[in-house]
């Protein structure tokens, strides 16, 4: 979504740290079953070019709790939102007490027509991510297994991957 995109880049920056962009960061949804996901299973909204479903996308799961250490370690600033952090509204926080202002039962919802704003609650870590700190990653299918597991032979870091089927539409 394009206009989203230069907004986060151009726009938005995150009031606990000022001067970094939403952009400017790598995000993390919360959830499985995200929105964005689900609007790639529709394959149909007019804004997005990709039209080749959920199946191929893969998710990846790391502890928050360490991701947290790894980025104050190598001094890279992380916050999290309780809603989208597209949009122009939203808040956002860099202190593991204030992880109570997310809406988890948002989060976590699968029936979320009341609640689609706080489903979409990111983690966001300024500029990069180790792939040492992804634990798990889940897909679609077997097929997907075997691929991501081809992908992942000769890499020294390699996460478990599993069929995670309720982690999709």
């Amino acid at each position: 979504m394009r206009e989203i995109k230069r907004r986060r880049l151009e726009e938005l920056e995150l009031a606990s740290h000022p001067g970094l962009h939403v952009g400017e960061c790598v995000p993390f949804y919360f959830c499985p079953r995200s929105i964005m996901l689900y609007m790639f299973h529709m394959r149909n909204h007019p804004d997005i070019d990709y039209r080749g479903g959920q199946e191929p996308i893969l998710h990846l799961v790391a502890d928050f709790y360490q991701v947290v250490d790894w980025a104050d370690n190598n001094s890279l600033r992380w916050a999290f939102s309780r809603s989208n952090a597209g949009s122009y509204y939203f808040e956002d926080y860099s202190s593991i007490s204030d992880l109570d202002k997310v809406n988890w039962n948002a989060v976590t919802a699968t029936n979320w027509s009341s609640c689609k704003d706080e489903k979409q609650a990111e983690f966001l870590i300024e500029r990069r991510f180790s792939m040492e700190l992804i634990e798990d990653i889940g897909v679609h299918s077997f097929e997907l297994v075997d691929m991501v597991n081809e992908i992942l032979v000769n890499a020294e870091h390699k996460p478990r991957v599993r069929i995670a089927p309720e982690w999709y539409y």
